[in-house]
């Protein structure tokens, strides 16, 4: 892996220099846009919306629209001095309960390591966080914005999980929503049987994404020149009639599959 970022954990008075991998990578297709007739790779261009001229990349510069059709740019300096103290620094301002934390806020890890003076202050963190349970919010800002972070340990390492904003994360108050007063105790009983049966320890590797497996399978097929066989079509789910029905056949299917 090659590092994305250099800066520093700080810790109280505790400065301790690292670097900062993605953890994480996407699994979709590279496809290419073709022109349909002779497959000729289609080219993007940046066009002015006035005068319809290509403009080059050189000449492209940022701008916020704070009013119709008025812009301000912002330069790279801009983005530094709107946290130049803080720019290559991942600084905890609290210690928290993960469990507190929404899942609806997590959105992407990033793998911590210890530059070379920093491998004794890392352990000591690390070790520290493990035995308290907690984990630590910070600031921090990466590619000229600011974000937020959970920061904790797994194993042998630190891993910065970036965080949205509370301000990011949309109200479901909105939404209409069932309440619970129609529901029947041995339905309750029934689902909770159903959930027995199908829990398992989690393992990620269990999970493949068979949309983008299929896609490679489909180009392999023809690659080699051959109709790719379509996919047998899933039986449409049962319509909600009798809850108790349902449950019951569920709980017998599974029974039979670990059989």
């Amino acid at each position: 892996m090659r590092a994305m970022w250099s800066g520093s954990i700080s810790f109280g008075l505790v400065n301790i220099p690292v670097k900062l991998y993605s953890g994480s990578q996407s699994n979709t297709l590279d496809l290419d846009m073709l022109r349909k007739s002779d497959l000729c790779p289609i080219k993007y261009l940046r066009v002015c919306k006035n005068d319809n001229q290509e403009v080059p990349y050189e000449e492209i510069v940022k701008g916020y629209e704070y009013s119709d059709g008025e812009y301000i740019v912002l330069t790279d300096q801009d983005f530094e001095n709107a946290s130049l103290e803080k720019t290559h620094l991942i600084d905890i301002v609290d210690f928290i309960d993960e469990r507190e934390i929404d899942t609806r806020f997590f959105e992407k890890p990033y793998y911590l390591e210890p530059e070379k003076t920093g491998p004794k202050a890392y352990a000591l963190l690390r070790e520290a966080l493990k035995r308290s349970g907690k984990v630590g919010v910070a600031h921090y800002v990466l590619r000229n914005r600011g974000s937020i972070g959970i920061l904790r340990p797994l194993d042998k390492v630190l891993v910065l999980n970036q965080i949205r904003y509370a301000e990011e994360v949309r109200d479901a108050a909105d939404l209409k929503l069932p309440g619970d007063e129609n529901l029947r105790e041995q339905e309750v009983a029934l689902a909770l049987s159903l959930i027995d049966q199908l829990t398992v320890k989690f393992d990620p590797e269990k999970y493949k994404d068979q949309y983008v497996d299929d896609l490679k399978r489909i180009i392999e097929e023809k690659a080699q020149g051959r109709t790719p066989a379509p996919q047998a079509k899933q039986p449409p789910p049962p319509k909600v009639a009798d809850m108790m029905a349902l449950l019951k056949e569920s709980i017998k299917q599974k029974r039979k599959e670990a059989a």
